[in-house]
């Protein structure tokens, strides 16, 4: 699927949204309307002397409860998008979902942020923050307004049940989602269709609070009774058409792109079995995909399968388990697994659950040059496969031990961001070492000490790599620890005598990674962007040569593939200055970024090689420019 029209559908779809949105908003005032003439019928329709049907219809009175009706949406949706405006985290929490802790030693909670870990390396995204819900059934979605504030949320029985084939599987159906803007959407949806949903919800809640009430003998109590179990089954009624079609709506919404979920997933993994038989278990497991929580209902279009029982029809969220694993097994006979029987914590689900990095830790291939297919690199945005899992894997199993466990700890984690963003020249890191005394916190220092010769040792197509594994730590500073965090970084920016643009972009990388990135549609053109797009290729061109003259032909193939006619700037920008003119890149229209990104990569692969802090350079402002670039698209 291709990522930049993907976006671009979801957007579409968002206004649709709108449209069934009114639609829906109109059927309830059209039936709250319909309540309110048939109560006046009932009441007034034995008085002489007056028509109750016309006084019903008054225009004055539907104009009135039309307000009301548009109030009540309008409130409840804007309430729940400022409830969920956390991101992922919100979701996950409102299903009783706990984020589990990185240093984790629990075999299966362990294997699943391996996972996780490694589908988000090798796709080009940030780690998201991975939830356990403690429910029975076997299920996951992914949730987020983008991808730096977004969640992965895995039920206890798929994690227990699932083999790591299996489950990987489900992780990159959810990746999916993630990757081509269907999560965004799903949260969008979220905020919308509860404004719909309130009415009804405020009819129960009078029900209940009359029907817990004692009757009373005092005719004024029981006439109040009356007409308080009255508005509450009016609302229900008014609510009961906005729950139809919210549903519908939600139906009509997510059943095609959870097809085109399974298919990217297969494409991901190279695997269909995987995801095939993980369905099956879904389909033969006891509890099903069932979700016990509360709140369960309201987020039913954001799960792997169909997490309620009766939405079934035109109202069903997910298309039938019997034809997803068709799709992807077309001989399948319809046979199912044994019933998965949950497995107590930390043993074997199945043979072949070894973990791929600690099967591949020595046989790490060394940092190399690789050539780069430079007009097909805009192609590959998110869209990873299984050659990038691989390298994920074997990245993952080159690095020291000791920094991967210390990327997993709150304290240790900010050193190994700060060790990677410490300059190269001595002059400089000693005087990084200096504003960091002053301004980190004492234990991150004992970190950074303690780390300084893993740190020393790692070597150009690793950095990124940890850094993205640092940051659901980062995301879970407090407020005051991440101001803290924030201003270090500053002032290791400023002591940098001659901070190239790899250090730049990695330190856009951590600050964008662990605040979120506020997502706006563009419709520039690259020719009105033009000085930004001299300013980010003339640093790349700088970055990837020493010599100028070669720099300046580096650019100038760049220039020539955008049709430009600029002139290269000889000086290496200023962060300040390289930080503007990402802004106006981020303003492009969509079909304008494959172009910038093809012209990048015919930047630093001028020499016809692309060597491992070259790449590492160009995926990580690919990534601010909120274009995922899977590993092996530099390969």
């Amino acid at each position: 699927m291709d990522f930049f029209g993907a976006q671009e559908r979801a957007r579409r779809l968002t206004a649709w949204l709108v449209v069934l949105l009114i639609v829906a908003v109109l059927g309830m005032i059209a039936a709250a309307v319909a309540v309110i003439a048939l109560a006046m019928v009932l009441i007034d329709g034995g008085q002489p002397g007056g028509d109750p049907l016309a006084r019903a219809l008054d225009p004055l009175l539907i104009c009135g409860v039309a307000f009301g009706v548009l109030l009540v949406v309008g409130a409840g949706s804007l309430a729940r998008h400022l409830q969920l405006r956390s991101g992922g985290s919100a979701v996950a929490e409102a299903l009783g979902g706990r984020v589990i802790n990185a240093a984790t030693r629990d075999p299966d909670e362990r294997r699943l942020l391996n996972v996780v870990e490694e589908m988000a390396i090798a796709s080009g995204l940030p780690v998201p923050s991975t939830y356990l819900l403690d429910e029975p059934g076997i299920n996951a979605f992914a949730a987020g307004h983008t991808p730096q504030d977004a969640a992965i949320g895995v039920t206890r029985g798929a994690v227990r049940c699932l083999t790591r084939d299996e489950l990987q599987g489900v992780i990159a159906h959810e990746f999916s989602h993630v990757l081509h803007g269907d999560m965004r959407l799903n949260m969008r949806l979220v905020a919308l269709l509860y404004g719909i949903l309130v009415i009804g919800l405020v009819g129960r809640m009078l029900l209940r609070g009359t029907a817990a009430r004692r009757m009373t003998r005092g005719s004024r109590q029981n006439n109040g009774q009356i007409v308080l179990l009255g508005a509450g089954l009016a609302l229900m009624l008014v609510g009961f058409v906005g729950t139809v079609c919210g549903n519908l709506i939600k139906a009509a919404v997510s059943r095609q792109r959870e097809f085109l979920a399974d298919a990217s997933a297969v494409q991901y993994t190279r695997n269909p079995a995987g995801l095939a038989d993980a369905l099956k278990r879904v389909a033969a497991h006891a509890h099903g995909s069932e979700l016990r929580a509360s709140r369960a209902e309201e987020f039913s279009h954001l799960y792997f399968s169909r997490g309620l029982p009766g939405l079934r029809g035109l109202t069903a969220t997910h298309p039938p388990l019997a034809t997803r694993i068709r799709r992807l097994d077309p001989a399948w006979d319809g046979h199912l697994p044994e019933p998965s029987i949950e497995r107590e914590p930390g043993t074997v689900a199945a043979a072949g659950l070894e973990e791929p990095a600690d099967q591949a830790r020595a046989a790490a291939p060394a940092a190399g040059m690789a050539p780069l297919l430079a007009m097909s690199v805009a192609r590959r945005v998110g869209e990873p496969n299984n050659e990038d899992l691989q390298q994920a894997r074997r990245v993952l199993a080159g690095i020291d031990p000791i920094l991967l466990e210390a990327a997993h700890d709150p304290y240790a984690a900010r050193a190994v961001v700060y060790g990677i963003l410490m300059g190269a020249e001595p002059s400089s890191r000693a005087r990084q070492h200096e504003a960091l005394v002053h301004a980190a916190v004492p234990e991150v220092l004992v970190e950074l000490d303690r780390l300084a010769e893993p740190l020393a040792a790692v070597r150009p197509g690793q950095r990124l790599a940890l850094i993205e594994l640092c940051l659901p730590m980062l995301r879970q500073l407090s407020v005051a620890q991440y101001a803290r965090f924030r201003d270090c970084l500053e002032r290791l920016m400023r002591a940098e005598d001659d901070p190239g643009a790899l250090q730049w972009a990695l330190h856009r990388l951590v600050i964008s990674g662990s605040e979120g990135v506020v997502p706006r549609r563009g419709n520039q053109h690259l020719a009105q962007v033009e000085g930004a797009v001299v300013c980010l290729l003339s640093s790349l061109a700088l970055a990837g040569n020493c010599d100028e003259t070669k720099a300046a032909a580096a650019f100038r193939q760049a220039a020539d593939t955008l049709g430009l006619s600029v002139a290269f700037a000889p000086r290496p920008a200023a962060p300040g200055d390289l930080d503007e003119a990402l802004k106006h890149c981020r303003q492009l229209a969509a079909a304008e970024r494959p172009r910038l990104l093809d012209a990048m990569a015919r930047c630093v692969s001028y020499d016809g090689r692309v060597h491992p802090q070259e790449a590492e350079l160009l995926r990580a402002v690919a990534w601010a420019l909120d274009c995922p670039l899977p590993m092996s698209a530099t390969d």
